[in-house]
């Protein structure tokens, strides 16, 4: 069986309201060194059979199909046994 971890982030260029609110908050909260917050997503996944056997393929397309919306944004994996 092997793990996956999705990262998904706003791709550069889009605006991100959530990460701006987040960043507003803490500057509010006095940390007014923070800059340029992206808030996106993380999934965890386990997937049967050999990881190097299609496994990256598979989740390349569920990326690509489901977890993210690649008009407006970018994923990479992990895959670990």
């Amino acid at each position: 069986m092997a793990k996956v971890k999705v990262y998904i982030t706003p791709k550069k260029g889009i605006l991100d309201p959530q990460g701006k609110t987040v960043e507003s908050a803490l500057k509010s909260l006095g940390y007014k060194n923070v800059s340029n917050v992206r808030i996106g997503k993380y999934i965890e996944l386990e997937v049967t059979g050999e990881p190097r056997h299609g496994t990256g393929k598979q989740i390349e397309e569920m990326c690509k199909k489901l977890l993210a919306n690649p008009i407006i944004e970018d994923h990479r994996f992990e895959v670990s046994e």
